[in-house]
């Protein structure tokens, strides 16, 4: 059912786009009305999803928790000079816990030094955003969130991965840095700490990058992997 319903939209968005550059007078009219009841009905399905998914969410309160999948093998650490090319990735796996247990527990006290906002409409569409790699509109939701809140740290967090993935990597850069010395939540200062050290090394600062990716680690080693491991620090020294 679905697949039928994206496959109509994706089609007819394709006939809009083709014909819109050339199309003037009426026929633009026309093609400007289809696109905008198109972009009415895309925000119709991600706003019935988030409901489906909030609703989803609450069953972690009296239902039985998902399955916490294995641990990966890990890999041999990439060098300082390919941390660039891997660190989205990197911090998309270490992140992916944190924020499973934050939209699955929405009446869960907070972890300490977070304060949660499942109860705001902006909150609810940037995280939804998020989980369906709409970073950038993600991001316009997230920054409300901020503006209105801004000691709110988990809004926060996940609008510093979202400027992150859209590789606005100063933004990001910024918002980590709030957060760090604002949470005791050791986790989130790996992570922050993680993706900061990424930034420093697509930065070529590689100094810079072992500095945070060795505050990451000793901040909390189980919950974060560093991009480079341990045995790139000593060859730094």
């Amino acid at each position: 059912m679905f697949k039928q319903l994206f496959a109509s939209m994706n089609g007819a968005l394709d006939d809009i786009l083709s014909r819109l550059p050339a199309s003037s007078g009426k026929e633009r009219k026309d093609l400007e009305e289809r696109l905008s009841v198109l972009k009415a009905m895309s925000d119709t399905c991600i706003e019935e999803w988030l409901l489906f998914e909030e609703k989803l969410g609450l069953l972690s309160d009296g239902g039985t928790a998902p399955e916490t999948p294995s641990p990966k093998a890990k890999t041999q650490p990439p060098s300082a000079k390919s941390a660039p090319l891997t660190a989205a990735a990197a911090i998309s796996s270490a992140t992916a816990g944190f924020m499973s247990e934050s939209s699955a527990k929405p009446k869960a006290a907070p972890s300490s030094g977070l304060k949660k906002t499942l109860n705001s409409a902006s909150f609810s569409k940037g995280q939804g955003y998020y989980k369906l790699s709409m970073y950038k509109r993600a991001v316009e939701e997230l920054e409300r969130v901020v503006e209105k809140q801004p000691d709110d740290l988990l809004a926060r967090m996940y609008l510093a991965m979202a400027y992150f993935h859209c590789e606005e990597f100063a933004e990001a850069y910024r918002h980590f840095q709030i957060v760090v010395p604002l949470t005791d939540d050791q986790r989130i200062k790996a992570i922050s700490y993680n993706a900061m050290g990424c930034i420093q090394a697509e930065r070529q600062n590689l100094d810079k990058a072992l500095e945070l990716f060795r505050l990451a680690h000793s901040a909390d080693p189980a919950s974060v992997e560093p991009v480079l491991s341990p045995a790139h620090w000593d060859k730094r020294r």
